[in-house]
């Protein structure tokens, strides 16, 4: 897992070097189609990459996106009419049976169906009308690290490409990822020490961010088996508040832009409450809330969850090592999840 976080920013240049062909076929097929709402299958860590990629398709598109529930197809069997919509499957593997199942009834139904894999021979990228390999290599550790930020950068490249901007700000990401990865080290092990005996875990962000709090609460989880929820920072405050207190530490993600002031404006509450509150985000971020990591930039709002999520990864490595644990090997978990 060490390995793989470390390799990310070469992976990202790696598709930004090779994987636009992919994109620029991808998006030219979508345009022609000219969907009125995209759906997204998918599982885990995917789920997150897609949560993130629907709010890049609703505000930078303007295309209304969801979750397809693949239950809807595979278990209770329904053919809904999807004439009109694209509907991506997003998969490390690409071999999760509801997954395949999901894109091909889609397709049968109607509609225009892509793959988001790390494996162009997949059943999911076969099955699909059109697939962009997001070129992160080999992934041997259980918890995914390159493979979802190679995700979260195919899918931006996607929507840039289909909106028509350049995408030159997303080739800084590679050396602002390199400086922050080697800036972060000794915060997050300090902080991997503060947290080592923590009963549980709040993330909180919001736009954006959100998917990145998702993604962190659940690294946390499944390699140091802590039991971390994320909220989205408005949802925090209809009801879930209540159970934070000083015992709590608060994992919020504000980065520059809208979405960050929204994230930001709880830090009172959560304060109030007196949680322990670590920040990764903007330097006004960090600053109100007393502790953090300040992400590098400038970068576009849309593009800052590639940069977010490293300091949570690197905090559930460190983490699972204090407590003992192995996050290449999570106890009950396999690489690839085949459900139905």
């Amino acid at each position: 897992m060490a390995a793989e976080i470390r390799e990310q920013p070469e992976a990202w240049s790696r598709f930004l070097t090779h994987g636009q062909d992919s994109v620029v076929c991808a998006a030219r097929r979508i345009a022609q189609f000219r969907p009125r709402h995209v759906l997204f299958a998918a599982r885990g860590t995917s789920d997150h990459a897609a949560l993130y990629a629907g709010y890049l398709f609703e505000t930078l598109l303007g295309i209304p996106s969801g979750l397809l529930s693949p239950s809807v197809l595979t278990v209770y069997g329904a053919r809904p009419d999807y004439t009109g919509t694209l509907v991506v499957g997003v998969s490390q593997s690409g071999g999760s049976p509801d997954l395949v199942r999901s894109l091909a009834v889609a397709g049968e139904c109607g509609a225009l169906t892509l793959a988001v894999t790390n494996a162009p021979d997949s059943p999911l990228a076969q099955t699909a009308d059109e697939h962009i390999d997001v070129l992160a290599g080999p992934e041997r550790a259980v918890a995914a690290t390159k493979s979802y930020t190679a995700q979260l950068l195919a899918l931006c490249s996607l929507v840039k490409e289909l909106h028509g901007s350049s995408d030159q700000t997303l080739r800084a990401l590679p050396d602002l990822a390199h400086g922050l990865l080697d800036r972060q080290e000794e915060p997050i092990g300090r902080l991997a020490e503060r947290y080592r005996f923590a009963p549980r875990v709040v993330a909180v962000g919001r736009g954006y961010s959100y998917a990145t709090a998702r993604e962190a609460a659940l690294k946390l989880m499944e390699t140091s088996y802590l039991f971390a929820l994320a909220f989205s920072a408005a949802d925090l405050l209809h009801g879930p508040l209540a159970a934070v207190d000083a015992s709590t530490p608060a994992l919020l993600v504000a980065a520059s832009g809208k979405g960050g002031e929204a994230a930001r404006s709880v830090l009172p509450r959560l304060q109030g409450q007196r949680a322990d509150i670590f920040c990764v985000g903007s330097p006004e971020s960090v600053r109100a809330a007393g502790a953090g990591i300040v992400l590098p930039g400038p970068v576009p709002e849309e593009a800052s969850p590639l940069l977010e999520i490293l300091p949570a990864q690197a905090l559930a490595l460190r983490l699972a090592l204090l407590r003992g644990e192995n996050p290449d090997s999570p106890r009950g978990l396999q690489k690839v999840t085949k459900t139905l």
